[in-house]
């Protein structure tokens, strides 16, 4: 009898714990019945028997460092030894929040919490001038938007992408408030030369973004996530990672690693800074100074004009039309675009063009700037050739549209010389024309090689140094001389009509 009366107490101890976790965990199981469509918060996060607290949250701090969320968001999940604690801090993290109305869907999960934080600290000097700049340009974009049958919530896809600055420009050359790089820029037919830049259009940009917009929506099958996360990656990288990763959400790609840093925080980001600008005041930005929308008419230009000429006619200053045109280069329209259509201070068209009418076309425009031919040396930089000039690397680099730090040997540019030294620039120009004719009117005198000359012989029969006979004929090292080679001995240049050896240290003798 008291053996039996001993089983039974062991049996009932062995089976209590299971019983009591089945009970604990009864209601989880009811939530999950919902099935996988269900709204209610994932439960995956709750731990199994067995595992610490500790150990969960290592194992969150892990996973969260794969998909970019700070540590510090995911261990707040986790706030006691308790199991009934754990669900319940996981449920209070993920509240059914009401989110401002919006016509692109928001979504509110530990990443964009954490943009809403960061835009409300640390960035938050930054998020201010962006909002006090949005209401410039927002309902002129919202219109274009509106037009081509996109959501008018995509404006905030400008607000991250520039802070709604049309002279912006990124480390990857993209320009502008939609930040187009000049290949993307050209396939919406966006004009970009050394005159003209229309990713600095606030209006033709968004045209362009919009048709470029429209065009991922349909590419990700109507999926904004997606389409915002090519408009940054481009398609074919996030087409590239739903292949790899076999899903078409988002919020799983970014937990990958294929996808770079930049482009898994662009969608939460973008998110963040819809639902801050829809509602600042909400957020602790109720003190921000609103610029005034921008507003004009626009005139066509059918020459090239100058600018100076526009703000006198339209009775404003110069730095007004500028400000108006930022896709500008110069002073002026630019040539070889004569349809341009300028905008002008809302309400002064009439003036403009009954003024315009009355002024001859040949006094429309007035060359400014004269411009030199340069040709680059061996070892010599943009930095060098603007202090020649009067003028700085970053001109001359816009201007011949290349890199400040590439190399640029043998190659011709042009020279801007500043109109405030026009009448020193005629002699720069001239000086910089007669140095270009003379080495193109340059004349060599050749020798062939013979069995046994080298390169010391040949310079003590011309009369000239090794160094210079071997920089003429790219001769590098202690290199044999090939018997029945041409080489340069002597170099002559056209003076006067008479021939003179070449300058700056390398003619004969």
């Amino acid at each position: 009898m008291k053996k039996t009366l001993l089983l039974f107490i062991i049996t009932f101890a062995i089976s209590t714990p299971a019983f009591a976790s089945d009970a604990q965990l009864a209601p989880l199981r009811e939530l999950t019945a919902h099935g996988a469509g269900s709204t209610l918060p994932d439960l995956a996060g709750i731990m199994p028997r067995g595992e610490s607290v500790s150990t969960r949250v290592a194992a969150l701090s892990a996973e969260s460092r794969r998909s970019g969320i700070p540590d510090s968001a995911v261990s707040d999940l986790v706030a006691s030894d308790l199991l009934d604690d754990v669900a319940e801090e996981f449920e209070l993290k993920l509240p059914e929040q009401e989110l401002p109305d919006s016509d692109i869907p928001l979504t509110l999960n530990s990443k964009v919490e954490y943009f809403v934080g960061y835009f409300q600290s640390a960035g938050r000097k930054a998020f201010t001038r962006w909002l006090s700049r949005s209401e410039r340009y927002i309902p002129m974009m919202r219109e274009v938007l509106r037009k081509n049958g996109l959501p008018e919530d995509l404006v905030y896809l400008a607000m991250i992408e520039s802070g709604f600055t049309p002279h912006a420009v990124s480390v990857a050359s993209a320009v502008g408030p939609w930040q187009f790089i000049s290949g993307t820029g050209k396939r919406y037919s966006l004009r970009i030369d050394s005159w003209i830049d229309e990713r600095r259009d606030p209006l033709k940009s968004t045209v362009a973004a919009a048709l470029y917009l429209k065009e991922l929506y349909a590419l990700f099958n109507n999926n904004w996530y997606l389409a915002a996360a090519g408009y940054n990656a481009g398609e074919n990288k996030i087409l590239r990672a739903i292949e790899r990763y076999n899903t078409r959400d988002f919020w799983e790609i970014s937990k990958g690693s294929y996808l770079k840093r930049e482009t898994k925080d662009y969608v939460p980001k973008l998110l963040a800074a819809a639902i801050i600008a829809k509602e600042p005041a909400k957020y602790g930005f109720a003190d921000v100074a609103y610029l005034p929308p921008v507003e004009f008419d626009t005139v066509t230009i059918p020459s090239r004009t100058d600018l100076e000429l526009v703000a006198k006619l339209s009775d404003v200053s110069y730095q007004t039309v500028k400000e108006l045109n930022p896709e500008l280069r110069r002073w002026c329209t630019p040539p070889s675009y004569p349809a341009y259509e300028l905008k002008i201070p809302k309400g002064t068209k009439k003036l403009f063009e009954e003024a315009y009418a009355k002024v001859p076309e040949d006094q429309r425009f007035k060359e400014k700037i004269a411009y030199a031919r340069h040709r680059v040396k061996k070892k010599e930089t943009l930095e060098a050739i603007a202090r020649r000039y009067g003028t700085t690397a970053q001109t001359l680099a816009e201007v011949n549209r290349i890199a400040v730090g590439k190399k640029l040997r043998g190659r011709t540019i042009l020279v801007p010389i500043p109109a405030a030294t026009e009448e020193h620039a005629e002699v720069k120009v001239a000086a910089a024309e007669a140095g270009r004719k003379e080495n193109f009117r340059e004349f060599h005198k050749y020798y062939t090689v013979k069995r046994g000359d080298t390169l010391a012989s040949l310079a003590k029969k011309f009369n000239i140094s090794s160094r210079i006979l071997a920089t003429w004929n790219n001769i590098r090292g202690k290199l044999a001389l090939r018997p029945g080679k041409r080489i340069i001995v002597a170099k002559y240049v056209e003076k006067k009509g008479a021939m003179v050896p070449a300058p700056n240290g390398e003619g004969n003798g």
